[in-house]
């Protein structure tokens, strides 16, 4: 969705980049796994810290809609693609 010319970039430094968030993502995705195994969510809500709990809970949707927006951008490069074909 940019116009006029394409805005040069680091490729080695994206590539870095993500390397090290899907090494982070994993580890929240493990901590929230050990949580969610250990703990019911009636639990959760009614015994967690409610500021720490809400922060997650932002956070996580803000994951969400950012890494929703690029798997549906991956979908529409590789639609694109295959009518190309």
């Amino acid at each position: 969705m940019m116009s006029g010319p394409k805005k040069q970039i680091d490729l080695s430094r994206l590539t870095a980049d993500l390397a090290a968030a899907r090494v982070e993502l994993l580890s929240a995705q493990c901590a929230a796994d050990r949580i969610r195994l250990q703990y019911s969510v009636q639990d959760i809500v009614s015994f967690a810290d409610r500021q720490t709990l809400e922060q997650a809970v932002v956070s996580a949707e803000a994951l969400c809609r950012f890494f929703s927006h690029l798997g549906a951008q991956i979908k529409r490069e590789e639609d694109s693609r295959r009518r190309k074909q």
